[in-house]
């Protein structure tokens, strides 16, 4: 292994977790409030109902009233939106969360926008991105994985990235987009580099943090990477693992890791990384939206 530090997700979706606790049980004997949060799921997904099932299950340990609604394959999308707008009317609701994806003959778009945006705990509403992109990080709630992989940052590089450069490898409006200006809102200059990027391994070798979010198993290379850069491995991706017998597989990042590891400063593992980060933050914008919902200022995570 090489002499990069390794970024323990775990470790810091921890710390994330004791003080999403703390501030539960603060609202809740100083405000009567308890933290409410409701999950929706459609169908009988495996891997949804494992998702949400540890989301449940944290969510209980972090102290909140948490329910699951579990719709049928069949439910219509009138029925989903009901419901929806049902936990939208729920005081007692400070969090909603549709599990995704949906069942193919159910539009998630409109349901999605359908949350009232203060209840918006995924991070995924038109009015929440919107007050990203416009730099008001104070009212809104920010897309999860983004917000965890942000937390990553600043374990390494504190709070303000002046002077840094950093370069996210994708650009969807579900990770690559808010990633990018949390990184220009820490004064990071960033470049948001994709698959139409001409020579993508050059924009990288450049930067001082690298996210890479594309999808493709072991991508970026060591030769990708600047001398002792950040690289943020956002990627999962599940690949034959022939050392393990016929028919076995592991996951792995979008980062190669044992050969980036030694040219990098600091990288995350896959698992154990950004993904650990991503239900705590959930668990944290939960917390926020019910301290907001009080008229209480929310603490930071």
């Amino acid at each position: 292994m090489g002499s990069a530090t390794r970024i323990d997700g775990k470790k810091v979706a921890a710390s994330v977790i004791e003080a999403v606790k703390a501030a539960t049980s603060a609202l809740e004997d100083e405000a009567g409030v308890r933290t409410g949060l409701a999950v929706v799921i459609v169908g009988d997904d495996p891997a949804s109902h494992t998702y949400v099932g540890a989301k449940g299950r944290l969510a209980k340990e972090c102290g909140f009233n948490s329910t699951q609604h579990t719709l049928p394959e069949e439910t219509t999308q009138g029925d989903l939106a009901s419901l929806v707008a049902s936990l939208n009317a729920d005081p007692a609701v400070h969090g909603i969360l549709v599990q995704l994806p949906l069942p193919k003959h159910l539009d998630a778009e409109p349901i999605i926008q359908s949350i009232k945006p203060e209840k918006d705990v995924d991070g995924l509403h038109v009015v929440n991105a919107g007050k990203l992109a416009t730099g008001d990080l104070a009212t809104g709630l920010i897309s999860c994985t983004p917000a965890g992989a942000m937390r990553l940052v600043r374990s390494i590089h504190g709070e303000d990235l002046t002077g840094l450069a950093a370069v996210v490898i994708g650009r969807s409006n579900l990770f690559g987009k808010p990633m990018g200006q949390l990184l220009l809102h820490a004064n990071a200059t960033v470049t948001i580099a994709h698959s139409r990027t001409k020579d993508l391994a050059d924009v990288c070798r450049h930067t001082d943090i690298l996210v890479a979010a594309v999808g493709r198993a072991e991508m970026v290379k060591a030769d990708w990477v600047k001398p002792g850069a950040t690289v943020i491995d956002v990627g999962i991706n599940r690949i034959d693992a022939l050392e393990g017998g016929e028919g076995r597989s592991r996951l792995v990042g979008d980062v190669a890791y044992d050969e980036v590891s030694e040219v990098a400063g600091a990288i995350t593992p896959v698992p154990g990384g950004v993904g650990p980060m991503t239900i705590a933050m959930l668990m944290a914008n939960t917390v926020i939206a019910a301290y907001r919902a009080s008229g209480r200022e929310p603490p930071r995570f």
